[in-house]
C-alpha cells in the first residue's frame, strides 16, 4: 500500500470508477483517499461504499492530499483551479478534463506546479477504459508509477505528446459515444427485422465487444478482419457496399475531425 494521500475534486461517475478500482485492486488504502464535491450526496455515497473520507472544502482537500485528481468537467475546471491555486504548493495535480493541457493548467495555478494530464474514457467504469497520458509528464517517478497503476487497473494506458491530445480526445475520449450510437443503430435494425429489443441489443453489443477484442488480440488490420467476414457474393459484402454508398466511414472520419477541432478550440481559449 502506498502512503500517499489522494484527493478527488468531483465525485461523479469517473471519480467513482477510479476510487472503486483503487479499493478493489488494493492500490490505495481508502483511508488515504479524500473526496470533495458540491453535491454532498455523492460524497456520502462513495464514503458508504468504499470508506473514503469526505471533506467540506477544496482547501481542506488540498491540505490533506499529496496527489489531487481533478475529476471534473471542462466547463468548471477554470473556476476550480482558481479556487485551489493557493493550496497546491508541493502537490501533484492530475487532470482528466478534456481541452485542458498541463501547460494551460499551470498558467492558472503556477508554472512551477507538477501537473499530469490524462484523457480517459467512460469504459473505465467497467474496467475496460482507454487512458492516455499527455507527455511530457513532469511529475515524480514514484507518483507517476502510482497514477499509472491506478489507470492501468481500469483498462489500457498509453501516452501521446500534448499536440496529439486533441486527436486522442476525438478518437478514444469521445469514441464511446460513437460506438454507443452504432450499437443503438444495429439494435434498431434488428428490431426492424423482427428481433426483440433485448435480443437485438445483446447481439449488437456482444458483436462490438468481440470485434474489438479481435483487433487488439490478433494485431490484424481492421480491414483484413473485415475482409475475412465478406464471402464472395455474400450477405456481408452486400451490407458493406451499402455502408460505403451511404458514407459510413466518411461520416465517422468527419465526426472525429469536428471533435478534435472543438477540443483544440477549448485548449486555445
Amino acid at each position: 500500500m502506498t502512503t500517499y494521500a489522494v484527493g478527488f475534486i468531483g465525485a461523479g461517475n469517473m471519480a467513482y470508477a477510479i476510487i472503486k478500482g483503487c479499493a478493489e485492486k488494493g492500490i490505495i488504502d481508502t483511508k488515504n483517499i479524500f473526496v470533495f464535491d458540491i453535491d454532498g450526496n455523492k460524497t456520502e455515497d462513495i464514503r458508504e461504499k468504499f470508506g473514503v473520507l469526505p471533506v467540506c472544502s477544496v482547501s481542506k482537500l488540498c491540505g490533506k492530499s499529496d496527489i489531487i485528481i481533478l475529476a471534473i468537467k471542462p466547463n468548471v475546471i477554470e473556476s476550480v483551479l482558481a479556487d485551489i491555486k493557493d493550496f497546491t504548493g508541493g502537490k501533484t495535480i492530475v487532470s482528466i478534463a478534456a481541452g485542458w493541457s498541463a501547460e494551460k493548467i499551470r498558467k492558472i495555478i503556477g508554472t512551477d506546479k507538477r501537473v499530469c494530464r490524462i484523457m480517459p474514457n467512460t469504459p473505465l467504469t467497467v474496467g475496460e477504459g482507454m487512458s492516455v497520458f499527455e507527455t511530457p509528464c513532469e511529475i515524480e517517478d514514484d507518483k507517476k508509477r502510482l497514477i499509472e497503476s491506478i489507470f492501468s487497473s481500469l483498462g489500457q494506458i498509453d501516452s501521446a505528446p500534448a499536440a496529439a491530445m486533441d486527436a486522442v480526445t476525438a478518437v478514444s475520449g469521445s469514441g464511446p459515444a460513437y460506438v454507443f450510437m452504432m450499437i443503438e443503430a444495429l439494435a434498431d435494425a434488428g428490431v426492424l427485422c423482427g428481433l426483440t429489443r433485448a435480443q437485438a441489443t445483446k447481439l449488437a453489443a456482444q458483436t462490438v465487444l468481440g470485434s474489438a477484442k479481435m483487433v487488439l488480440l490478433t494485431g490484424s488490420h481492421p480491414g483484413a478482419l473485415k475482409d475475412a467476414v465478406c464471402s464472395p457474393g455474400g450477405t456481408t459484402i452486400e451490407a458493406v457496399k451499402s455502408l460505403e454508398r451511404d458514407g459510413f466511414r466518411g461520416a465517422l472520419i468527419k465526426a472525429v475531425e469536428k471533435c478534435a477541432a472543438k477540443s483544440k478550440s477549448m485548449s486555445d481559449k
